[in-house]
């Protein structure tokens, strides 16, 4: 094995294995697993969000999974000090940490930092969460174009949280988030392994089908149920749960809404391939591979 400090870095799609793989691979290298998950951090909707099996939870010890109340604020840039924190701990204790998540965001913070933003005081948070709570992601979107017009151009606009975020920073800073973005790549002081899970299309999308259905089964309605005063938190805008509330609003049938959750789960697992696909610094495995293990940690002992 090497005696270079290392994290090694499991990523891929929605339904890939990842989870299952950074269990293995944190067993095999007797470590700890750190989430690169922007939902699974969140306590009360592990259905919907797909946290780790209690098996996989009492097999290997992990960190930023169900430790912040719904209501609590979270950003990709305190993702990246917390982890950092975390693994470094790890590193100097063990010599190798493993990350997983499909949070493309997060991960991309990890491995290279993300931009220093000004720290948002909770009145100007509170103020604009009241505010998109009365007039809706519309009003929210209108007032991004407003205040950014380049970065309104540039943003995915579905992604409500993202939006949220750059109007919070832009009432901050008193300057636009476009001015604020360096696209600066900061250099790790520990090596980092990456590898990518990739699949064909129909078996990834077959997948994807089969877990919604086991989800619906765990009980995901329920877990919708219990949330649903909150509904209007960040927390909450995720694929399984908004198609659960619109169905709680009659927007959509019980079947119209399970058929949603999979085809929204699909357009997400889409992004997510993309992400990557010219990216070289991948190590790339296909999910297919019954090899998938001793590979990996082929990457990490070379």
């Amino acid at each position: 094995m090497t005696s270079i400090p290392t994290l090694i870095m499991i990523s891929g799609p929605t339904a890939s294995g990842k989870s299952a793989l950074a269990v293995d691979v944190a067993e095999h290298l007797g470590t700890e697993i750190i989430s690169a998950d922007s939902r699974q951090i969140y306590k009360g909707i592990p259905i919907a969000t797909a946290v780790p099996t209690p098996e996989e939870l009492a097999r290997v010890r992990h960190h930023l999974v169900e430790t912040l109340p719904l209501d609590a604020y979270y950003s990709a840039s305190e993702f990246e000090t917390e982890a950092l924190r975390i693994i470094r701990g790890l590193l100097a204790e063990r010599g190798v940490a493993v990350a997983c998540g499909g949070s493309m965001m997060y991960v991309d913070a990890l491995c290279h930092g993300i931009d220093e933003l000004p720290t948002v005081p909770d009145e100007v948070r509170l103020g604009l969460m009241a505010q998109h709570s009365a007039n809706g992601d519309e009003w929210l979107l209108s007032e991004l174009e407003q205040l950014d017009p380049e970065y309104y151009r540039q943003v995915d606009r579905k992604n409500i949280k993202r939006v949220f975020h750059a109007v919070e920073i832009i009432r901050t800073a008193g300057q636009t988030f476009t001015s604020l973005r360096t696209g600066i790549r900061r250099e790790r002081d520990f090596r980092i392994v990456k590898v990518l899970l990739e699949a064909e299309r129909s078996l990834l999308f077959d997948r994807i089908n089969r877990r919604v259905d086991n989800m619906v089964e765990a009980g995901l309605e329920h877990e919708a149920e219990k949330v649903w005063p909150l509904r209007h938190l960040n927390s909450l805008n995720t694929v399984g749960l908004k198609e659960m509330f619109a169905m709680s609003e009659g927007k959509m049938t019980r079947t119209e809404a399970i058929e949603r959750i999979k085809k929204n789960t699909r357009v997400y697992a889409k992004k997510q391939m993309t992400w990557r696909k010219n990216d070289r610094s991948w190590h790339r495995i296909d999910i297919s591979d019954r090899d998938i293990l001793s590979k990996t940690i082929g990457f990490y002992s070379s």
